[in-house]
């Protein structure tokens, strides 16, 4: 397929098919440039100049885990050293914490503990709630969400509604990793389908529950695979218009069974992290906000991402066991002065967000 004639296209209002995508993600040499300068105009054109970012605080629950996927450094069974899962008392004193950080969300992340059941969830998130009333909480994959009601033989959408009731904000759109179901029998096998994950995102979204939507790229899939995973995105928000953003998770190699199997290289390259920024930029016209990871790209591919197609640098996190665990260095926390630096250099205005995408007031950032 000829580059300039597809971006050309594009450039006029034609909307990519798989194949297109498929093949701008093979790209290489200087017409990268041009997919990346392109991704930036339309960037600006949906999203504005304004990079955000949400003052938020990730809180790792557990990391005693029923799927142990070979991509994870973080899963334990219970019962191995480091294994652990917190009480009442520690979440609340976590949540302390983050309320003293002046953080608008909580991100609860969690392995998905064969123990925990409906109630489970459930108390997690009153606790949360009671302790932070006016946070926005984030919490939960559509795995955790399909095990619940499988613990308790109930409907996913009854799952959905009694965390919602008892504090749920929005939920996460993680456990998709890619969305193809030949992949995902060797990345992550005890998993939800691709099927499933689809049906409880979409039902979230009937529900008014928005959600997140992620791509985890980099193990053993091709570029076809992450067009048709972006093209399942794109068609759900077609249909409900829930996703709140993409987040696109560069696969983090080092302490992983996969990388350490010889099963999956290591990881995206550079060309790879940048390349799918702005392809699911172009593809993607249904979607306003595409986020940097910059825990997983580093701060200096992450500012290179904001000129490839991305409008948000995410969370001040504070903590990101799972990235580290796996083996990336620095993922914990970027101070939103560092944020500034970053964005400044690009000539670019630098705004505090809510999950929702609204601004904070310049007073209270």
């Amino acid at each position: 397929m000829d580059i300039s004639t597809i971006l050309r296209d594009v450039e006029g209002g034609h909307r990519l098919s798989e194949e297109e995508a498929a093949a701008l993600l093979k790209v290489r040499g200087r017409d990268i440039f041009l997919i990346f300068s392109l991704a930036d105009a339309l960037r600006e054109e949906r999203a504005g100049t304004v990079v955000t970012y949400v003052r938020n605080q990730n809180i790792h629950l557990t990391n005693i885990c029923k799927n142990l996927c070979g991509f994870c450094g973080f899963g334990r069974n219970e019962g191995d050293d480091g294994a652990f899962c917190d009480d009442t008392e520690t979440i609340e004193k976590k949540v302390a914490l983050a309320t003293s950080r002046k953080v608008t969300e909580i991100c609860l992340l969690s392995g998905v503990h064969p123990r925990f059941t409906t109630v489970t969830y459930e108390e997690i998130l009153k606790t949360v709630h009671r302790a932070a009333p006016h946070v926005h909480i984030h919490a939960f994959s559509p795995d955790e969400v399909m095990h619940a009601a499988r613990q308790d033989g109930i409907t996913t959408r009854e799952v959905l509604e009694r965390m919602r009731s008892a504090g749920l904000s929005s939920l996460q759109g993680t456990a998709a990793e890619i969305l193809a179901d030949h992949v995902r029998s060797v990345i992550c096998p005890r998993k939800v389908s691709t099927a499933e994950w689809v049906g409880i995102i979409q039902e979230a979204h009937r529900m008014a529950i928005p959600t997140t939507a992620t791509i985890m790229y980099g193990t053993c899939e091709t570029e076809e695979d992450r067009a048709r995973h972006l093209a399942l995105l794109r068609e759900i928000q077609d249909e409900t218009g829930g996703f709140t953003e993409l987040v696109p998770l560069s696969y983090i190699y080092q302490n992983t069974r996969l990388y350490q199997d010889g099963i999956a290289g290591p990881g995206a390259s550079g060309r790879e992290d940048l390349l799918l920024t702005a392809v699911a930029r172009l593809f993607l016209d249904n979607f306003r906000n595409i986020q940097v990871s910059w825990g997983k790209l580093g701060v200096k591919l992450g500012q290179l991402a904001l000129l490839a197609g991305a409008n948000d640098l995410a969370g001040t996190m504070f903590s990101d066991d799972v990235s580290g665990d796996a083996g990336a260095a620095g993922s914990d926390y970027l101070d939103p002065a560092m944020m500034e630096i970053m964005v400044r250099d690009i000539g670019r205005p630098l705004r505090q967000r809510r999950t929702d995408y609204s601004l904070v007031e310049a007073e209270q950032g």
